[in-house]
């Protein structure tokens, strides 16, 4: 027999023994669908949000608020100090009144605090920065100190700050996330081998005459294998099913919600897909391999 025969000999059985089993083997498929579903929709977040803050990080600016009492000079004499630094790329003055503009644009309700009344808001100075190599995060962060002490500088906001914050929430989320991924493939492949394990049960005696007549292990396992697989491998489609629904689901409130456009502005790519696909495979097949110890094949006495 070729291995082409062989395979789809393998097929065949293995696709007998899901309808022999098809509750159990319903069950097996819907466990791994659901650990994949919720790992890819961890990892699809956990991406888009990562994107998110690179953009965010590419875009990050430094403020520097000047001190009222600071004159034209001194002003000009912090900007070209800011100017001079390793990440700057460039800097803009903001005067108190296009302070009071922005103010006004950005929060209209609360315009009234601001009109009226000159120098509500300070001078400052807004500069684009590059963001620091991984190698410069404790002399950026010694650089962005400096300016804080200099004198003349009431205040200073650095968005890199908040984006450290974010960064590691978004590292925890992942971390989380391939916690979660390994609790429940550990599952997946428990069930999975639960139900060959069944299945094997159930074919026990056509497994003794298969012996009888000197077919092989790899022959006799072989269809057992393939139905784990088979398993994994449709529990990945139903979960990849289920993200793109939740997706489109998401980005329909995009418009609506910002929550939404950081968390589902693109989908999984397929080699992403096809890697959930494969990890469904693998966990069938893992199952199918725990499962088939030798006595689990044994003809009965």
């Amino acid at each position: 027999m070729s291995i082409f025969q062989a395979l789809v000999y393998f097929v065949r059985e293995a696709t007998t023994g899901l309808v022999r089993s098809l509750r159990v083997s319903v069950l097996a498929i819907l466990t791994i669908a659901v650990s994949l579903f919720l790992s890819g929709a961890l990892f699809l977040a956990s991406q888009n949000l990562a994107r998110t803050v690179r953009g965010w990080r590419a875009e990050a600016r430094l403020v520097v608020y000047f001190d009222r009492a600071s004159d034209a000079e001194r002003r000009g004499e912090l900007r070209a100090r800011i100017a001079a630094g390793a990440w700057t790329e460039t800097v803009a003055e903001v005067s108190a009144a296009e302070a009071g503009r922005r103010f006004e644009r950005a929060f209209p309700s609360l315009a009234e605090l601001v009109q009226g009344r000159g120098g509500a808001l300070p001078h400052s100075l807004e500069a684009r920065l590059r963001p620091p190599a991984a190698g410069e995060a404790t002399s950026f962060a010694a650089w962005i100190e400096g300016v804080r002490a200099l004198s003349g500088v009431e205040m200073v906001d650095a968005d890199q700050d908040w984006i450290a914050q974010v960064e590691t929430l978004l590292a925890l989320v992942r971390g989380l996330g391939l916690a979660l991924t390994a609790i429940l493939l550990g599952a997946s492949v428990f069930t999975i081998a639960s139900v060959v394990r069944l299945t094997s049960f159930l074919y026990r005696d056509e497994i003794a005459v298969m012996r009888l007549v000197g077919a092989t292990e790899f022959f006799i396992r072989g269809p057992f294998y393939v139905e784990g697989i088979l398993q994994g491998l449709l529990g990945g489609g139903i979960a990849i099913g289920a993200l793109a629904g939740l997706h489109a689901f998401v980005r329909q409130k995009i418009a609506t919600s910002a929550i939404a456009g950081l968390l589902a502005d693109r989908f999984l790519g397929p080699s992403q897909l096809l890697l959930l696909l494969l990890f469904g495979a693998l966990a069938g097949w893992l199952g199918a391999v725990i499962s088939l110890g030798k006595e689990s094949l044994q003809p009965s006495a």
